[in-house]
């Protein structure tokens, strides 16, 4: 499917006019395109954290399982308790510690949890003492291996993972570590040393070797991380290439499968003819040099559409780019569509994602706010409603007020 061919929803259906459009084949295709990468035993387990990059957590991940995921992460627990409430089934793995509290809780919702420090070790295994019947929770020990955020030392992998073996409600499933520059070789080819490091010493100390995982996107991608036994692609998923990343040649044609899954869509509230002279919005930082007509647009910051963009970035109407002009306010936009003729208030702005011949990209407006793609996708706020779109055809809506089929 290309957005070109998609089957609007009517705009009166949704509660505003500006809105998300998520292609869940594009999900499905990226998946397919990753999995290319590895071997057909590799097991892959997309990451749909942060509300799945901002894409929408519950249908993002129903759709991976229908395209095949053998499994989910997500960052926290109630990350996952959220996808099991609404029938998500399968593996799903918390990539952060769960408060040992909270550890009943994850049994009961049959997910696998994370160890990143002796600490957290401590603490699960003693939660795991007070757990009813027969009950056992899959733990995945992380390696610190140059990230710097998390895990535990190569030397103290065996300790830890004796630890937690010797608990009979836990199960040692899972070894892995994060890549903290996988554009860098010299300093994944470290990273992945001291991890096959820790995975010597759990063999040198008799412990069976559970499932290894460190490559995420820029593994899969560069080449420069070996797949193991899973991997947790992230980023590419939602048809998103890190800016910068180097792709190894034998990874060029799943690299350019990939396709973008959101577009942010917007209806002008007003269309003004104003005066040469005019400021446009707070502080009037941008004036009219000559008489021009500005459409107001009903997202802003308070959306994830953050001040910075004003000035520097724009929106594609009736196939044309047109400026952002102003500052963005908390719930409106500005542009200027002098340039454009016959603009109305039923046409439709795209704010990312592609119109016609024209795209806005992800990078684009990661360069035009300073920051990385994933920050640009993972703070786009709840309230924007979620379309989601299969075949050619909207299939559910997502609101504050219901998540309900199109």
């Amino acid at each position: 499917m290309t957005w070109g061919t998609i089957l609007t929803l009517p705009p009166t259906r949704l509660p505003r006019s500006a809105w998300l459009e998520v292609d869940l084949d594009a999900l499905g295709g990226n998946l397919a395109a990753l999995r290319s990468l590895v071997s057909p035993t590799t097991v892959c387990w997309p990451v749909v954290k942060a509300d799945a990059y901002g894409h929408g957590a519950v249908p993002v991940a129903e759709a991976l399982v229908a395209a095949g995921a053998d499994g989910l992460c997500v960052a926290a627990l109630d990350e996952a308790l959220e996808l099991r409430q609404a029938g998500v089934d399968g593996e799903i793995l918390v990539l952060y510690p769960v408060p040992p509290a909270r550890l009943a809780d994850a049994a009961r919702a049959r997910l696998a949890v994370a160890v990143t420090t002796e600490a957290s070790a401590e603490g699960l295994v003693h939660a795991a003492a007070e757990l009813p019947g027969a009950r056992r929770v899959g733990v995945h020990l992380e390696i610190e291996t140059g990230l710097t955020r998390d895990g535990v030392r190569p030397e103290r992998a065996a300790v830890v993972c004796a630890r937690i073996a010797g608990e009979a409600h836990l199960r040692l499933a899972g070894i892995w570590s994060h890549l903290a520059s996988p554009e860098d070789d010299e300093a994944t080819r470290r990273q992945v040393a001291r991890f096959d490091a820790a995975i010597d010493a759990l063999r040198q100390a008799g412990i069976e070797v559970p499932t290894r995982h460190i490559a995420t996107t820029g593994g899969l991608l560069t080449g420069r991380a070996p797949a193991y036994e899973a991997v947790r692609p992230g980023l590419a998923v939602y048809g998103v290439i890190p800016a910068g990343l180097p792709i190894a040649p034998a990874a060029a044609g799943a690299a350019a499968a990939l396709r973008p899954a959101m577009r942010l869509i917007a209806r002008a509230v007003r269309i003004e003819e104003v005066p040469a002279g005019t400021g446009v919005s707070y502080g009037a930082t941008w004036v009219a040099a000559r008489p021009s007509r500005i459409a107001t647009l009903p997202v802003g910051y308070g959306d994830g559409f953050v001040r910075a963009y004003g000035g520097r970035a724009g929106a594609l109407v009736r196939g044309r780019r047109a400026p952002l002009v102003g500052v963005v306010a908390m719930d409106a936009a500005m542009v200027d569509v002098t340039e454009v003729p016959g603009v109305g208030e039923e046409d439709e702005f795209v704010l990312l994602g592609r119109q016609g011949d024209e795209e806005i990209t992800v990078a684009e407006l990661a360069e035009a706010r300073g920051t990385i793609a994933w920050e640009v996708l993972a703070t786009m706020a709840r309230r924007l409603p979620r379309v989601y779109y299969a075949a050619a055809r909207a299939v559910r809506v997502r609101t504050l007020e219901e998540d309900r089929p199109a």
